[in-house]
């Protein structure tokens, strides 16, 4: 399997189907709580980033053609060791693209602007991949216990980020 048939496949699980939990700012076309319309998640597709998408009927085929062309592809998936692709994918569709690169910057010690350029990518591939997407994951769950949603989301996302940990070591 490559990487990213691994990369759906974790997050697709990890996302699962429709849902519009009114207490996630995702499921709401402005963002943010109560703004807009309560239009919901599925696979992890949000209303918030796609608010003009029919996310109930979306396919999973669609769903797949936007992980990969707006996640997958500038992550650079394909450039990236398996542990470290999974978990800068999983965090990009979770937490969007930007604060996943961030994320993987802090990991290796380079400035985190978010931007994945060529001096981010060749640190990246310079690291232990296992030990580099172990710090990534450690940065992402430090960052979610003080996001605003961890009352509401935490155990989940502890679980999501449990479960991966021990995805990438397969």
């Amino acid at each position: 399997m490559d990487n990213f048939a691994r990369c759906f496949a974790f997050t697709l699980g990890a996302e699962g189907g429709y849902t519009d939990n009114p207490a996630d700012p995702g499921n709401w076309t402005g963002g943010t709580v109560g703004r807009g319309a309560l239009r919901g998640t599925k696979y992890g597709i949000s209303t918030a980033a796609y608010p003009a998408l029919d996310i109930a009927n979306l396919s999973e085929d669609e769903a797949q053609a936007i992980y990969r062309r707006d996640f997958y592809a500038p992550l650079h998936g394909d450039e990236l060791a398996l542990p470290v692709a999974m978990v800068a994918f999983d965090a990009a569709v979770n937490a969007w693209l930007r604060r996943s690169v961030c994320w993987l910057q802090q990991a290796v010690g380079v400035l985190a602007d978010g931007v994945l350029g060529p001096k981010t990518l060749a640190a990246l591939n310079n690291m232990d991949a296992l030990a580099l997407a172990r710090e990534a994951l450690a940065r992402r769950l430090d960052f979610y216990s003080r996001a605003p949603g961890w009352a509401n989301f935490s155990l989940g996302w502890t679980r999501r980020v449990i479960a991966l940990a021990g995805e990438i070591i397969h």
